[in-house]
């Protein structure tokens, strides 16, 4: 067969999606399913795009150092002060603050199980599972997370996230990705280029204040220099890649492309300059408080969400 999978059980299951033909693989943990490497073979060397986690230990041990490739649901980025009301009922999150404010969601750190897997001659996947039930008390709502991993023959990777509300009342949901990416050497002298006209004004809490205004950032593919980015873009379509980055120095590219429900682009440059953060999300940060995205998920409702990444190595 063109594709294999290898599954191995370490503190927790991590199961790697190879190309068998051309060397491309992806590597996925169950904890917090996160995507721990995607990688495309070259002439001589391979390359992981993905900036993870050395070992399922060290992934356990420092997810919220950086929350590098975290799921970021029911709610992604921040809620202001971890506290938002939603249909007359007020909350208070408790899972995990950064200062003041509840980050990151409530799936960061959650023990997935793998419920099935596949390989063919055209493709392998692995699908993982959580049920999330009311484990943190500002958000008293149950729900059934699926992940499903997608490796193709064009160097691909599909994402694809289902989001079933199992209890009896609406919840507050929104989704996201938190993926850190790698193309060697500094962002400095990377190429960017975004599908994005226009960008959430933020405050100095990083917090949307409820305006959009127009952004020509990378609007053509340029140089990432020096820039600093902390900032959620707008999507203009979902029917072109959302964006483009690519390492001038060693040929490699990675696009990505947003599917269904994620209209958002959070781009993050930390300061060691080593890798990027571009997180696909279906709603803005403080999303529970300004509604911008905000989904009012029904009981017994199945809300998707999907992204692609797709490598490319010119030499």
């Amino acid at each position: 067969m063109a594709f294999s999978i290898v599954a191995k059980s370490n503190i927790f299951p991590v199961i790697t999606l190879r190309n068998d033909n051309n060397g491309t693989w992806a590597e996925i943990y169950a904890f917090g399913a996160l995507l721990n490497a995607f990688g495309i073979r070259g002439y001589d060397t391979s390359y992981n795009v993905i900036d993870g986690f050395t070992s399922p230990q060290d992934a356990r041990d420092n997810i919220t150092a950086g929350f590098k490739s975290a799921r970021l649901s029911p709610f992604p980025c921040r809620v202001t002060g971890g506290r938002y009301s939603f249909e007359g009922h007020d909350y208070v999150l408790d899972k995990f603050f950064l200062g003041q404010e509840a980050i990151h969601g409530l799936l960061f750190d959650a023990p997935f199980t793998v419920t099935s897997k596949f390989a063919g001659e055209e493709e392998a996947f692995v699908t993982l599972e959580f049920d999330y039930e009311k484990s943190d008390e500002g958000y008293p709502f149950t729900f059934h997370s699926k992940v499903t991993y997608t490796l193709s023959k064009n160097d691909s990777l599909s994402i694809s996230v289902e989001i079933t509300n199992t209890g009896k009342n609406n919840m507050p949901l929104a989704d996201g990705w938190h993926p850190y990416f790698t193309l060697g050497g500094s962002i400095n002298d990377w190429q960017f280029e975004m599908n994005a006209g226009k960008m959430l004004e933020f405050d100095d809490r990083l917090v949307p204040t409820g305006n959009v205004v127009d952004s020509d950032l990378f609007l053509t593919s340029a140089s990432i220099g020096s820039t600093f980015l902390d900032n959620s873009f707008v999507l203009d379509n979902n029917d072109k890649p959302a964006c483009t980055l690519s390492n001038p120095a060693n040929g490699l590219q990675l696009t990505i492309t947003a599917r269904e429900n994620y209209p958002y682009l959070q781009v993050y440059t930390p300061p060691h300059r080593k890798s990027i953060a571009i997180e696909n999300l279906s709603g803005a940060p403080n999303t529970f408080n300004n509604g911008i995205g905000l989904i009012i998920a029904k009981p017994g409702e199945l809300y998707t969400f999907a992204t692609v990444y797709t490598l490319h190595l010119s030499r």
